[in-house]
């Protein structure tokens, strides 16, 4: 998967994540309609901070992540949607 490059740096210990797409259909077919689609948990991390004074960051961009359904602050660049959280909002590296 080719990332473009974002003119955004994030400060310390801050994660910049692009969210997976919101599923179009039911496992058994049905087509899901906007309101009702949940938000995605899961995304792949496009820039990462160099992290706290003692506490190196351990994402790194390209790493697809997990993390909770209400994390980050969503910001829009150049027409694309994206998510800064916190590293500490990661639940997992997949």
């Amino acid at each position: 998967m080719a990332t473009k490059k974002l003119n955004i740096i994030p400060l310390h210990d801050r994660v910049i994540v692009k969210p997976a797409a919101a599923e179009e259909k039911s496992a058994g077919g049905i087509i899901i309609p906007d309101t009702a689609k949940e938000k995605p948990q899961r995304g792949v991390v496009l820039a990462a901070g160099p992290g706290k004074k003692d506490e190196p960051v351990t994402v790194r961009p390209g790493d697809t992540v997990l993390y909770g359904k209400y994390a980050g602050t969503e910001i829009s660049v150049e027409g694309h949607d994206y998510l800064i959280m916190r590293e500490s909002d990661i639940l997992a590296i997949v």
